[in-house]
């Protein structure tokens, strides 16, 4: 096997492994589920909004080139492994918000709705191929989460 075709094994395990968070993907949860959870934790312990916001924000724009390839490789429109875009699109629902446990528990809640609703444009943008649209519908369901929880702590401050 030429040197090509193992960096080019090597790439395909590594997109698939991103794809999958890892073996979030693999867990027995809907895909979806599995991977805003994960991102739901992974504010809820991270200390530094900074550094949240701008991994986040790489996270995001990682994962539409990485949910592409992705789903060539599996052959399947946005397969349920593939887990990236939800957890990128999860972490977004967060950005600038207070790190409390209502918040975490809520934002959770409302990205699986947004989610699952496909609220528009989401609906339209699921349907563009590839990266685009396995990401996008999740890039709106964080932007309309973080919305929501924009304005539930400025009506109720204790969250």
């Amino acid at each position: 096997m030429g040197q090509s075709q193992t960096d080019q094994k090597f790439l395909d395990r590594t997109i698939l492994a991103l794809a999958r968070l890892g073996i979030v993907g693999k867990l027995p949860l809907l895909g979806g589920t599995a991977g805003s959870l994960a991102a739901a934790v992974v504010f809820g312990f991270f200390p530094d909004r900074l550094i949240y916001t701008i991994g986040s924000l790489i996270i995001l724009l990682v994962s539409f080139p990485v949910s592409s390839r992705a789903e060539a490789l599996f052959g399947q429109k946005d397969c349920k492994e593939i887990v990236i875009d939800d957890f990128a699109g999860a972490l977004i629902g967060f950005i600038f918000l207070p790190r409390t446990l209502p918040v975490v528990v809520i934002g959770f809640c409302l990205f699986r709705f947004f989610d699952f609703f496909k609220v528009y444009p989401a609906n339209k943008i699921e349907k563009l191929s590839g990266g685009w649209g396995v990401v996008g519908d999740d890039l709106i369901a964080g932007i309309y989460t973080n919305l929501c929880l924009q304005l539930l702590v400025r009506i109720f401050p204790q969250l």
